[in-house]
């Protein structure tokens, strides 16, 4: 009597019910259908294989799965515990071929799915594997491994906006992820060069595609290569703004002032509102030759176009101080200080300011302050330092 109610719990188990994992995830696959298949035989090689799983018997485990396939060949969830243990052991083509069968007889299995997509993934079947991994991912939509895997097939099939958008969501719940940052920037590199190939197919001499490829120069410090770019775009429309302050800044990164001012000025010439041009022009004027009053003309029309723009509140107050207006640098430097606390150069220009109102305790206090930051910055560069010769070292 006991035996007769074992087979018959053991048989009501098999065919109603039975659970898949992965990843935390359950489905539950309702086999119904299959009774006439499951007959003593098949119970007891379901028995089988469980036992020879809970003693991590995988082999035995596997040759009673795939018995039990032989003798209920439409049984899904055989199909699907069969896939998992080969996925599970990375025998990644036969754990597509068991899964796929799985799914052609219950497709509603989104574990089953995403294993599929997994797998197909794994043996480079990159096309394949989308679908399965599209169906698993409506079913779970937050499933971290569910996303890394599509996005992956994403980026592989050229599909980079559906990557972007699938990195960005994974990245929001898992923000020290590197590898996903990795991925969202070489998606992100890739779909840059593919713009800038599509502005080469239209004309590969105009405008834009000389700006582009002086960006491109400039953001790898191939500043020579990007001056060149850029004199190509000014020939091309010496009266548009863009080509002439994108030179400009590049000789503003490098320390060229005059060529600079000329630039600036020339781009200003088409573009008289643009503020971040008349901050760095103000900048120019003060590195090149500390001309105060030419500096803060350009520097007070910065700050009245973009008042947020604390680089030119800085820049006013620096050249304020130089012309011994200290009062008048003090409000600027407050609000930087505000928004940027840690800037050591702030508390330097407060210090001076302070000093000239003999404010004695207020003026020590911010050389103690930009001391501490300074050290920080220092220690931080040397930091990066050592780390950079210890990388090389390691690589060597």
């Amino acid at each position: 009597m006991k035996l007769a109610l074992r087979a018959m719990v053991l048989r009501n188990i098999l065919c109603s019910v039975i659970a898949l994992s992965l990843c935390n995830v359950c489905v539950t696959i309702h086999a119904q259908s299959q009774n006439d298949e499951v007959t003593p035989q098949v119970q007891q090689l379901y028995a089988q294989a469980q036992a020879a799983q809970q003693r991590d018997d995988i082999p035995t485990a596997i040759v009673k799965y795939r018995e039990m396939i032989r003798l209920a060949p439409h049984l899904a969830a055989a199909y699907n515990n069969l896939g998992r243990l080969y996925f599970n052991q990375h025998d990644y083509e036969h754990a597509a071929q068991t899964l796929s069968k799985g799914l052609k007889l219950n497709p509603d299995m989104p574990t089953a799915s995403a294993m599929l997509g997994m797998s197909y993934l794994e043996i480079g079947q990159v096309e394949n594997a989308e679908e399965p991994l599209q169906t698993a991912l409506r079913a779970n939509p937050k499933d971290p491994l569910i996303q890394m895997a599509l996005s992956k097939v994403c980026i592989r099939l050229r599909k980079y906006d559906q990557a972007v958008e699938l990195l960005r969501t994974y990245t929001k719940e898992n923000p020290r992820d590197e590898n996903a940052w990795y991925l969202l920037g070489k998606t992100y590199l890739q779909l840059s060069e593919d713009s800038l190939g599509r502005i080469n197919q239209i004309d590969p001499n105009s405008v834009v595609a000389h700006e582009v490829a002086g960006e491109i120069d400039e953001s790898m410090h191939n500043y020579d290569g990007a001056l060149v770019e850029y004199k190509k775009a000014i020939d091309l429309a010496p009266n548009q703004p863009d080509p002439h302050l994108h030179m400009a800044n590049t000789f503003w990164s490098i320390s060229k002032w005059d060529s600079a001012r000329a630039e600036f000025e020339a781009g200003l010439a088409h573009d008289p509102n643009n503020c971040t041009a008349h901050w760095k022009l103000g900048n120019t004027i003060l590195e090149a030759n500390g001309e105060t009053s030419e500096a803060l003309t350009h520097l007070n029309k910065a700050v009245e176009l973009c008042p947020e723009l604390m680089q030119a509140r800085v820049d006013r107050a620096r050249a304020l101080i130089k012309s011994g207006k200290q009062a008048d640098a003090l409000p600027d430097l407050l609000a930087a200080e505000k928004e940027s606390p840690d800037e050591p150069s702030i508390h330097f220009l407060l210090a001076s300011v302070y000093r000239a109102q003999g404010n004695t305790a207020a003026a020590q206090e911010e050389n103690r302050t930009y001391g501490r930051l300074q050290r920080r910055a220092s220690e931080g560069v040397a930091a990066q330092a050592n780390e950079s010769i210890d990388i090389k070292s390691k690589a060597h």
